[in-house]
């Protein structure tokens, strides 16, 4: 029997659910045991990682033929031009204007993960890429709402400095990621290497966090 896009969404989440102690940095920060400068490290990296994966989504959404596909990657696409405002504020926090966020050298650790996201735009079909996304939104969302959290109460951040956070760290309705899947699964374009997209996923991302951890 044909599984629904729901049933295929819980499952490929609950395959990829981080174990405790994958993510090496998000515990320091909730601890407040992280240095200071890893906010301006997350802030100089996700600058790199929000504009490219702002035009990955694009890409995407160009691609998808299927009407709710197309505007799940266009509402995310829209959703990282947000973010990049949200990100300025974070970086002038920390003393970066645009200037160093762009002289900054960037951690090919951290830069994997937009690399396979851009992968995906290019090689995936759009339901495919959903269920990899979307099956690390849940724990990327915890991430980001724990570290909102600890860069207040650990750090004396402001709202405006934790708007970045924030913004990720608020569940998103995944209604429209349902369609776009079950799209997939009645056109035949959802495939078996779904689980192995969203496996790579979760740990690029997770690389992401562990490479600036094993610089703190």
């Amino acid at each position: 029997m044909t599984r629904s896009a729901r049933e295929v969404l819980d499952t490929v989440r609950q395959e990829l659910l981080p174990s405790e102690g994958d993510n090496r940095l998000v515990p320091l920060i909730e601890q407040g045991r992280a240095p200071r400068s890893v906010f301006a490290a997350l802030a100089a990296e996700e600058y790199r990682i929000v504009t490219s994966d702002w035009r990955s989504f694009l890409a995407l959404a160009g691609r998808a033929d299927e009407r709710n596909a197309r505007e799940f990657f266009a509402g995310l696409a829209q959703g990282e031009g947000i973010a990049l405002g949200k990100l300025t504020a974070l970086a002038e926090a920390v003393d970066l204007d645009e200037a160093a966020l762009r002289a900054h050298r960037p951690r090919a650790g951290c830069q994997a993960y937009p690399a396979y996201v851009a992968w995906l735009a290019l090689n995936v079909s759009p339901a495919d890429a959903v269920v990899a996304m979307v099956s690390n939104f849940a724990a990327w969302g915890s991430y980001c709402a724990t570290i909102a959290q600890a860069m207040r109460t650990q750090y004396g951040f402001d709202d405006e400095a934790c708007g970045f956070f924030d913004l990720f760290g608020t569940p998103l309705p995944d209604d429209q990621a349902v369609a776009a899947v079950q799209a997939g699964i009645d056109s035949g374009t959802l495939t078996e290497d779904v689980s192995d997209y969203g496996r790579l996923f979760q740990s690029y991302e997770l690389m992401f966090w562990n490479t600036i951890a094993d610089e703190a």
